[in-house]
């Protein structure tokens, strides 16, 4: 497998609101997206200017297949919280959560040098608090009804990663696909984000 965390492009736009709005992935978003590549272009130029976050397309063997974000980057507490999704039903199912789950990890801590990784899921996507735990982040607490979506308040886990988690018990003991991370604006020196 070939994975690359390639910098979003503005042509990158109508793929990324068509994976939005698919009902696999709106579901477990905070927010939903209504077709309307106006608002995807004031995303996009938000996120571009954003020194808190970044931002990547994420590509299988040259098969653009999902995005995945760094946001809140919180370089005085050293940590930040995360969020993925597949887009592309070509890679269900075929160990590439695994391996984004584990390059992210690997990012973080290594290249970043943050502390703390933090994510917030629906209590209801029973398979991505799975796979969190599995490679290392526990669940911290429980939001009740913190989400409004489709006529129904929902409850949100939050979860998170320490380092001390990574090198002690994750970090050389799964073996994955490594990935290329393409840089971007916001370099990274020293393992302190230089934004």
């Amino acid at each position: 497998m070939k994975l690359l965390f390639r910098k979003i492009k503005e042509n990158d736009l109508e793929m990324i609101l068509n994976w939005r709005t698919m009902p696999e992935v709106s579901d477990y978003m905070y927010t939903d997206f209504e077709p309307d590549m106006e608002r995807q272009r004031e995303w996009f130029k938000q996120i571009s200017n954003d020194p808190t976050r970044m931002d990547w397309i994420i590509t299988v063997d040259d098969e653009d297949v999902g995005l995945a974000s760094l946001v809140r980057i919180d370089r005085v507490n050293k940590r930040c919280e995360w969020a993925y999704y597949l887009g592309s039903p070509n890679v269900r199912g075929k160990g590439v959560g695994k391996n984004v789950e584990l390059n992210i990890l690997e990012y973080v801590f290594e290249t970043l040098g943050l502390n703390k990784l933090c994510c917030e899921v629906f209590v209801s996507n029973d398979k991505v608090i799975r796979i969190h735990e599995k490679y290392g982040s526990v669940v911290e607490g429980t939001r009740r009804e913190q989400v409004y979506k489709n006529g129904a308040f929902h409850n949100i886990v939050e979860m998170g990663i320490l380092r001390e988690n990574w090198e002690n018990n994750i970090k050389g003991q799964i073996e994955h696909f490594q990935a290329r991370f393409e840089p971007l604006a916001k370099e990274v020196v020293s393992g302190r984000i230089n934004v």
